[in-house]
């Protein structure tokens, strides 16, 4: 991985902003030098080719969520249950509203990642941290097999995130009703299996 420096970084800034205002189609050196308002010919410079730059989109996005992730204890530390779900809840908020755009380019990318096995590679890369985060606080709530849990936790939270985004779900969850959910969800983990 290269060294990030402050124009690699805002270069990757302006990709993610660019992923999630024009999309895929619209993701180009040019239009990222534009965005992130550096001379022409900035972006090729750091980024060589569409596949480094994707690859820098990736890690920043992995980058810029576990800073957000570290920054609620609940989340990585000793918690009660109701405390997890608060925290997760308030995360998926913010993606939503405040993260949104990192969001929308995130599900760019990942519907591009079926046809560039690179781009897959640095998605499941970043997505095993989402996992291993919660693996960790399903531990610390009690579930029994935290790590058999944890890719069905994530895929559920992912679920909810693209409906709020979206509006695939008639409404909004509200940030109570994303507590509740969660909660429900945890405890739905912590129950013996029927199996």
């Amino acid at each position: 991985m290269a060294r990030t420096t402050p124009r690699r970084q805002r270069l990757a800034d302006a990709a993610i902003s660019t992923l999630a205002r024009s999309g895929m189609r619209g993701l180009t050196h040019r239009a990222v030098d534009q965005s992130a308002d550096v001379p022409a010919g900035s972006c090729s410079y750091y980024f060589r080719t569409r596949q480094e730059l994707l690859q820098a989109a990736v890690e920043r996005l992995a980058e810029l969520d576990i800073t957000e992730i570290d920054e609620r204890p609940a989340l990585t530390g000793p918690a009660s249950t109701a405390q997890i779900a608060e925290a997760t809840a308030g995360l998926i908020e913010h993606w939503t509203t405040a993260g949104r755009e990192r969001m929308l380019a995130r599900y760019e990318l990942a519907l591009e990642a079926p046809r560039r096995p690179e781009l897959q590679a640095a998605l499941h890369s970043a997505g095993s941290r989402h996992r291993a985060v919660a693996e960790n606080l399903l531990a610390v709530a009690g579930v029994p097999d935290p790590a058999a849990h944890a890719n069905a936790f994530v895929a559920f939270l992912d679920g909810i995130l693209f409906n709020q985004l979206t509006a695939a779900a008639p409404h909004r969850l509200t940030p109570e009703q994303l507590r509740r959910t969660v909660l429900s969800l945890i405890h739905a983990c912590r129950a013996p299996s029927s199996a």
